[in-house]
C-alpha cells in the first residue's frame, strides 16, 4: 500500500432508512443493546413500521454492520396528552395509528450496539430524527425516555425528584443525561409508561425538542436558513515526545469542536511537522520524508476521530511520498468514514527549494453532508483563478489551512482569503499555526490569526468577518455560515459579482488535461 493509499483505511459509516433485510440484524443488536428481550421489538413490529412509515425508520451501518437503529411515528400529540402509555401512542409498536397529518414526531425506540457506544451513534440517530422532523415540517419531537438507574434510588426519592437531580447533574442516568446533552428538555415524568421496564420501575420521562424551522400553516412568507458551524483551530507548534502526543493534542480540539456541535473542524497546513520535535532530523529534505513515513498512522488516527466524534475533519495537510515524489496533501475526513484529499497546486519558493515538494494538477470540489467545499492551501488562496474554478463547480465553502513564518505571510493569506469570499460570494475559512519549533527549519516561527469570512453585505457580516481569533495564541475560533444566506446573496445582493462577471472579456477554463488555463478573450 502506498503512503497515501486510503483504500484499507476508509470505513464507511452510513445513516440511512431501514430496509426489510436489516430486520434480523437489528433484532440481534437490540438484544445486546437492551439486555432484556421483553422490551425489544419483534420482527412483526419492524415489518409493520416499515410498511406504514418507512421514512421514519433509520439505522446506522458501520463497515457493513448495523450498529444503531431508531423507530418513529407521526402523531397529533394533543390527542394523547401527557399521561399516555407507550402502548397507547405506539400502538404496541405496530404504529397503525400513524397520522401523516399530525404535528409531532414521536420516537418509539433507539438502540445502540454496546460495542460502538463511543462513536456518537446515539447522537447521529437523534440528528436523523431532527432531519425527519424538519423534512415533514413537524412542530416537535417527543418520546418517553427510560430511567434505567432509578431503581437504585427509588427508596430515597420519587421519580420526579430523581429526574430533577439528574438535570442538576447531582446524579447520572445513562439515558436521561444523554438526552439532555442532546438538546431535549423534560416536560414531565410519566408513571406506568412501559410495564416491562423493571429498571425504570415503569416510569419514563416525556422529553421534547422543538423544531426551530417549523412553519405553521399561515399565509405569511418565511425565509429558510441552512447554518453550518465551523471550528478553525489556531494550532500551537509546541514540542512533543511522540506521535501519540500529536494525536492527543489534535483530539483535544476535535472533542472541543464536537462539543459545540461544529459540522467541520479545520486544522492548519503542515501541522504534522510538529512530529519533527522528537524525530531529531535536521536536514530539511530528509525532515519532510521522515514526517511522510507517518502518513498511514495519520490517516487512521483522523479517520477514527471523525467517526467517533461525528464531525468532518479537515486535518490540515500531511507530506506524502508517491512514486518517489513528495506532495503536500490536505485530507478531509468525513464523519461517515469517507476520505477525500486535495493536493497543493502552487508550491512556494521555500517548499520547492528546501523540501522538493511537487504540485498537484486539479481542483477537487468535495461533496459533504453540509454542501460542497474546496480546499486551497496557503499559497493556493493567492491565485484567484482557483477559487473561481471551485465556485463554478458548486463550492460554497473554501477552506484554507495555512502556515506563515511572519506577519507578512499571514496577511497575504488573510487578505486573499477575504478577497476570494467577496469576489466569489462564498465563505472562506483560514486556520494557521502559532508557536515555535526552534529546531525545525521553516517551522521555527509561526504567525497566524485564523478566521471565518463572508461576502460583505447587509444580510451577512458587516465587515465580512464572521469570527476571528486573536493574534498568535493557541485557540479555537467558531462561527456559523448560513449557506442559504449565501445563495440569496448571489441572487439579490447589493452587488452580485458572480452574476455580473464579464465572460465576454475573460473566463477561467479547465482544459482536457488536468491543468488550469486563464483565457483573455
Amino acid at each position: 500500500m502506498s503512503s497515501s493509499d486510503i483504500s484499507n483505511i476508509e470505513k464507511k459509516l452510513i445513516v440511512r432508512n431501514t430496509r426489510p433485510e436489516d430486520i434480523d440484524n437489528i433484532i440481534k443488536m437490540n438484544k445486546l443493546g437492551f439486555g432484556n428481550a421483553d422490551i425489544a421489538f419483534k420482527r412483526e413490529h419492524f415489518e409493520s413500521q416499515l410498511k406504514i412509515f418507512p421514512e421514519g425508520q433509520v439505522c446506522i451501518e458501520y463497515d457493513g454492520e448495523i450498529v444503531g437503529s431508531c423507530s418513529s411515528i407521526i402523531v397529533d400529540f394533543d390527542e394523547y396528552g401527557e399521561d399516555h402509555s407507550f402502548d397507547e401512542i405506539a400502538d404496541e409498536g405496530f404504529i397503525r395509528n400513524h397520522d401523516p397529518a399530525g404535528k409531532n414526531l414521536y420516537g418509539i425506540e433507539v438502540v445502540v450496539h454496546p460495542e460502538y457506544r463511543q462513536m456518537k451513534i446515539g447522537r447521529r440517530l437523534y440528528e436523523a430524527r431532527r432531519q425527519i422532523c424538519k423534512r415533514f415540517n413537524l412542530e416537535s419531537i417527543l418520546f418517553g425516555g427510560r430511567l434505567p438507574n432509578y431503581h437504585k434510588y427509588a427508596d430515597q426519592m420519587s421519580a420526579e425528584q430523581y429526574a430533577n437531580e439528574v438535570i442538576k447533574q447531582n446524579l447520572y442516568d445513562p439515558v436521561l443525561t444523554f438526552q439532555l446533552m442532546n438538546g431535549f428538555k423534560l416536560r414531565k415524568v410519566m408513571p406506568n409508561y412501559l410495564p416491562d421496564d423493571h429498571a425504570s420501575l415503569k416510569y419514563a420521562t416525556l422529553m421534547e425538542w422543538k423544531n426551530p424551522d417549523y412553519l405553521p400553516e399561515t399565509n405569511e412568507l418565511y425565509q429558510r436558513a441552512y447554518p453550518v458551524r465551523i471550528a478553525a483551530i489556531q494550532y500551537s507548534m509546541k514540542e512533543i515526545k511522540s506521535f501519540e502526543a500529536f494525536v492527543a493534542q489534535s483530539e483535544y480540539y476535535v472533542d472541543a469542536s464536537s462539543k459545540v456541535r461544529s459540522d467541520f473542524v479545520v486544522f492548519p497546513e503542515s501541522f504534522t511537522m510538529q512530529l519533527l520535535s522528537f524525530l531529531g532530523e535536521t536536514v530539511p529534505s530528509k525532515q519532510v520524508r521522515r514526517v511522510a513515513a507517518y502518513t498511514n498512522d495519520y490517516l487512521r488516527a483522523f479517520s477514527d476521530m471523525a467517526i467517533r466524534y461525528s464531525i468532518n475533519i479537515l486535518a490540515g495537510s500531511q507530506f506524502v511520498e508517491e512514486n518517489g515524489s513528495l506532495y503536500n496533501v490536505s485530507y478531509l475526513f468525513h464523519r461517515n468514514g469517507s476520505i477525500d484529499k486535495q493536493y497543493k497546486l502552487h508550491i512556494s519558493p521555500d517548499e520547492r527549494k528546501w523540501w522538493g515538494v511537487q504540485p498537484g494538477n486539479a481542483v477537487n470540489v468535495i461533496t459533504t453532508d453540509c454542501g460542497k467545499v474546496a480546499i486551497l492551501m496557503g499559497y493556493d488562496i493567492q491565485f484567484p483563478e482557483l477559487a473561481r474554478i471551485a465556485v463554478d463547480q458548486g463550492a460554497q465553502l473554501i477552506f484554507t489551512p495555512f502556515t506563515a513564518q511572519d506577519q507578512q505571510g499571514y496577511l497575504r493569506v488573510r487578505y486573499c482569503a477575504q478577497a476570494r469570499a467577496i469576489e466569489n460570494q462564498v465563505a472562506t475559512i483560514t486556520a494557521g499555526t502559532v508557536g515555535n519549533l526552534t529546531q525545525v527549519y521553516h517551522m521555527n516561527t509561526n504567525d497566524a490569526r485564523s478566521g471565518i469570512f463572508s461576502p460583505i453585505d447587509y444580510s451577512l457580516a458587516a465587515d465580512g468577518v464572521i469570527a476571528e481569533a486573536g493574534a498568535n495564541i493557541e485557540t479555537m475560533v467558531v462561527g456559523e455560515v448560513d449557506l442559504e444566506a449565501l445563495r440569496r446573496n448571489r441572487l439579490v445582493g447589493t452587488v452580485t459579482p458572480l452574476e455580473d462577471k464579464r465572460d465576454d472579456l475573460y473566463r477561467v477554463e479547465i482544459c482536457n488535461k488536468p491543468h488550469v488555463t486563464f483565457v483573455n478573450s
